[in-house]
């Protein structure tokens, strides 16, 4: 079986499992039916090394909408009760999913992240900190640009569209409906380098919350008009 990131005997960040690919492809082949699922641009995060993905958080969805087109595992963070649960705690550990202690978040989750972009892995974080309640896209929380600051790596933003109207707060049932992710252009080192201090974290949230909101506008209008977004314009 695939090891946990914290150990020592780390599993490629290029190699998904046999596990991710088995529920990958039954997850993919059932959301191109159900949700109508369709993804744009992220090819260029098939390419080896760390890189942290920053997104809208429409439902629990979400994480499963950005890992099912790529052929590298994404690691997310859950919360460590979630591994208590015999089943779900084995399938998260065999997905590269990083458990996190809530009363220690702030520098646990800080400590895993860094060291899973060391380690070549993409990280996926949804800097919202929790999912909309409404649909539309929440202020950003500051705590991703300690990571940003610290780990060095690119962001790719990535905007979800649909998934609120398939399984928003609360709902227990993942509706039928269409569903777009548009995976943006990078935020280059080049760039980040102009924010390298902490009075820069709102100038930085700034641009990471315009950069994600382009790629939701895009995603939106995909999944509306049926327009696909041109790759590299947003």
């Amino acid at each position: 079986m695939a090891a946990t990131l914290e150990q020592a005997d780390v599993p490629s960040p290029m190699v998904r499992g046999w596990l991710w690919v088995i529920l990958q492809t039954i997850i993919r082949s059932f959301f191109n039916v159900w949700l109508g699922y369709r993804a744009i641009g992220f090819q260029p995060l098939e390419k080896e090394g760390g890189a942290l993905i920053l997104a809208n958080h429409q439902s629990f969805l979400d994480p499963l909408l950005i890992g099912i087109p790529l052929h590298r595992p994404v690691s997310f963070l859950a919360r460590e009760t979630l591994f208590h649960s015999p089943l779900l705690g084995w399938v998260l550990r065999n997905t590269h999913v990083m458990s996190i202690n809530q009363e220690a978040a702030s520098t646990a989750s800080m400590r895993q992240t860094i060291r899973a972009l060391q380690q070549g892995y993409l990280v996926g974080i949804f800097p919202e900190g929790t999912r909309t309640e409404n649909g539309l896209m929440n202020e950003l929380k500051p705590g991703f640009t300690a990571i940003v600051r610290r780990a060095k790596h690119p962001i790719y933003p990535v905007g979800i569209a649909g998934a609120y109207q398939a399984l928003p707060m609360k709902s227990g049932f993942l509706k039928p409906t269409r569903v777009r992710v548009v995976f943006g252009k990078p935020i280059t080192l080049a760039e980040l380098e102009q924010f390298s201090g902490r009075d820069q974290d709102a100038a930085l949230i700034e641009l990471v919350r315009s950069r994600i909101a382009a790629c939701c506008d895009a995603a939106e209008i995909w999944r509306k008009t049926g327009k696909t977004p041109v790759v590299g314009e947003v």
